[in-house]
């Protein structure tokens, strides 16, 4: 009304509808249906607040009323419907039903004929998909089902085109149709598509065509009742109701419906009391087979209370139905067979993912032998996906059964400004965090790669091994850092103070740990200097050993007696490293002052040309034995100094085998290697002369000087001082 006074011939236009009875009929019945509802509103805000038990009271009360108001509409329309069919003409009712009847009959006939054909095409998909196992024959499968539910529909449409020409052109005048007829038609198109989806889930003939996992037994159990009842509430709503109350009277069929609906219930009822130990079982071996445990915890608690809540909702559906038969029984019976959609289309997805998904990734073996870890890094990702993918058939099918019993519309909320948000947000982060996923595991596999001595590049040396897990250490967090960071800034956070905080952290974390920080700067730069590796002799902070460990932080020695010393880096100044191209063994030997030097480098150098012929050892020398001469004059020896290049690691064990050689060699040719000797000086007078030594020479047990003395040398005791004993020249005084 406001918009038609505000237009500019708005006057005219009222004038007319005025002039009009029924232009102004239809006015004044939509004047005082607006005040109607405003007068409700209105009361609706008035009225004061209700507790729940009053309007539990209220509520009980509106059920009491409402079915004894249908009772008495019923036997009162029973009533007037006999009386109807008293005074009805008889041939013209018969000849009604009959047509009916004949149609009911050729549309059903046709149907089952069509359905024994299609037990062919059944037949042959079934062994189709039992052809082949794997992903291919989920794959064929899959088709199979699809193309059992294309043949069962198709013969639904074409039985109902069927049942349409027989009652334009057989049945009753030519070209036109009954009202009946139509209602029956629309019923069993409705009604065979539904058992169609039906016997889509549970197909009790071919186990191969069956998407649930469910014997034969317990396939044609559910089968035979579902069908049932969709039949009975399909075609006794949709058609018998709507007959009666076209034919009959409102009331009547009002009845009957309510009739149909009670013993749906009664059997419903039947059906969740005969199921509910089984149903608890399955549901109780199903939670046991779930992964987390609130899933766990989920199905067992349904298992418990699923008949609980059957009931409920069956008692809810009867209640509805008595008390708002036109408004809430349509809407619960949508958002019922919503929501079994909804979740049956869900499971089947989950289940079929589930096979596809936890299939491992098989790569071939050349590839498996460069990249031994990338199998394993691969299939790793697969629970992870497919507890997203889990979450995101649950959230979608959340949101449909929303969409079903509540205001909130998924459709709606999917195309306005604020699904569109969240939805781009949410495939954002999944894009990101994919990349990152896929980043990793490119940088993974080339580290793995060139570590990897089968990949053809040979045995990585132990900087590159240390260098490159240092540089996959930092990838990691690196890339973690980063992917959080654009993850939080992508859902609308402010990572500014974040950025900021990190950074005041961190230097806080310096000033705290400024020891660890010069460890970890300072094994940096000795990884990237290449001063030490694993397997080395060196030595750092005071100790000499084997590194058998490197970090980031610390080194850890073995030195020569077993003994395992960890050494930071911040406590290393200088590294010294034996083990780095070559290696000399230098060698320094004193031999007595009477000696030939000549003669003693003539037999080093003879003592060189044996080591040279040990195979053992000759790989290890990679050069001509170094002399450099006489090197000292010392207090009892002349020392004459050499030097042999060796591998790098292999000096000591060089040098050991040219002790031996040399030793012998000197041995032989009767050069002295002197050691230390004692002077005994016994006194002397003014004059300059010394007093006799008085000697004891001792003899063996025998009677005879020892064999073993040396002829030049006697064993004495002093008489003055029994206790000392000592050697001496004969010839000195």
């Amino acid at each position: 009304m406001p918009a038609l006074a505000d237009s500019p011939s708005g006057d005219s236009r009222l004038a007319d509808i005025l002039e009009d009875d029924q232009a102004r009929a239809s006015l004044i019945a939509e004047l005082r249906r607006s005040a109607a509802e405003a007068d409700a509103v209105q009361a609706e805000e008035t009225e004061p607040a209700v507790s729940l038990p009053g309007r539990v009271a209220q509520l009980t009360q509106s059920l009491a009323e409402g079915t004894v108001t249908e009772v008495e509409a019923a036997l009162q329309s029973g009533g007037q419907a006999w009386q109807q069919l008293m005074t009805a003409d008889l041939m013209d009712l018969t000849l009604q039903v009959g047509l009916l009847a004949s149609l009911i009959a050729a549309t059903l006939v046709t149907l089952w004929l069509l359905s024994w054909l299609a037990r062919f095409a059944y037949r042959g998909l079934n062994a189709y998909a039992f052809s082949r196992t794997g992903t291919v024959g989920i794959i064929r499968r899959g088709v199979a089902i699809i193309s059992s539910l294309v043949i069962d529909v198709a013969t639904v449409l074409l039985a109902w085109l069927a049942g349409y020409a027989i009652a334009l052109f057989v049945l009753g005048t030519s070209g036109e149709m009954t009202t009946q007829a139509t209602l029956f038609l629309n019923a069993f198109l409705i009604v065979e598509l539904l058992r169609a989806a039906i016997r889509l889930v549970f197909s009790k003939h071919w186990p191969g065509l069956r998407p649930v996992p469910l014997t034969d037994e317990e396939a044609a159990y559910w089968t035979a009742w579902t069908t049932r009842m969709a039949a009975f509430l399909g075609y006794g709503l949709l058609f018998v109701v709507p007959v009666v109350k076209q034919t009959v009277t409102p009331e009547l069929g009002r009845a009957l419906a309510l009739i149909i609906i009670f013993m749906a219930f009664l059997k419903g009822v039947a059906l969740v009391m005969q199921n509910r130990k089984r149903a608890r079982d399955r549901l109780s071996a199903l939670a046991d087979q779930m992964e987390t445990g609130f899933a766990q915890i989920s199905l067992n608690l349904v298992a418990k209370t699923w008949h609980i809540i059957a009931l409920v909702y069956l008692a809810a559906i009867l209640s509805t139905a008595v008390l708002f038969p036109e408004q809430a029984l349509p809407f619960m019976l949508t958002a019922t067979v919503q929501t079994l959609i909804a979740v049956a289309v869900g499971i089947a997805l989950s289940a079929f993912l589930t096979r596809v998904i936890l299939r491992r990734i098989q790569l071939p073996e050349d590839t498996r032998t460069k990249f031994p870890q990338l199998e394993e890094r691969l299939n790793a990702y697969i629970p992870m996906s497919l507890k997203i993918t889990r979450f995101t058939i649950l959230a979608v099918v959340a949101g449909v059964i929303l969409d079903a019993w509540t205001p909130f519309s998924l459709a709606g909320w999917v195309t306005s400004d604020s699904g569109t948000l969240i939805i781009g947000k949410i495939v954002a982060v999944a894009l990101i965090i994919a990349f990152a996923l896929l980043l990793w595991l490119v940088i993974a596999s080339w580290i793995e790669f060139k570590l990897n001595p089968a990949a053809g590049n040979g045995e990585p040396n132990p900087r590159t091994r240390t260098l490159l897990t240092i540089f996959r250490n930092a990838i990691a967090i690196a890339l973690i850092v980063m992917t959080v960071m654009v993850v939080l800034a992508e859902i609308g956070i402010n990572i500014g103070p974040l950025i900021a905080g990190a950074g005041v952290l961190g230097l806080a974390i310096g000033f705290g740990a400024q020891k660890l920080v010069q460890d970890v700067i300072t094994g940096v730069f000795i990884q990237l200097e290449n001063a030490v590796n694993v397997g080395d002799v060196v030595t750092a902070g005071g100790m000499t050993g084997t590194v058998e460990r490197l970090t980031i932080r610390s080194m850890g020695l073995r030195d020569l007696s077993g003994t395992y010393h960890l050494i930071p880096f911040s406590s290393v100044d200088a590294v010294s490293n034996y083990m780095r191209e070559f290696a000399y063994h230098v060698g320094e030997y004193g031999v007595a002052y009477r000696e030939d030097t000549d003669q003693v480098i003539a037999r080093l150098r003879d003592a060189f040309a044996e080591l040279r012929s040990m195979p053992e050892v000759a790989p290890n020398v990679l050069g001509d034995l170094e002399v450099h001469g006489v090197t000292a004059l010392a207090d009892s020896s002349v020392n004459v100094r050499v030097r042999i290049k060796t591998a790098p690691g292999m000096q000591w064990a060089v040098g050991r085998e040219y002790n031996r050689l040399v030793k012998r060699h000197f041995d032989a040719a009767g050069i002295e290697i002197p050691f230390p000797h004692m002077t005994l000086y016994f006194g002397e007078d003014k004059a300059g002369h010394a007093p006799p030594a008085r000697v004891l020479l001792e003899e063996d047990g025998t009677g005879h000087e020892d064999p073993a003395t040396p002829s030049r040398i006697s064993r004495f005791r002093s008489r003055s001082n029994p206790k000392f004993k000592g050697d001496f020249d004969e010839g000195e005084e």
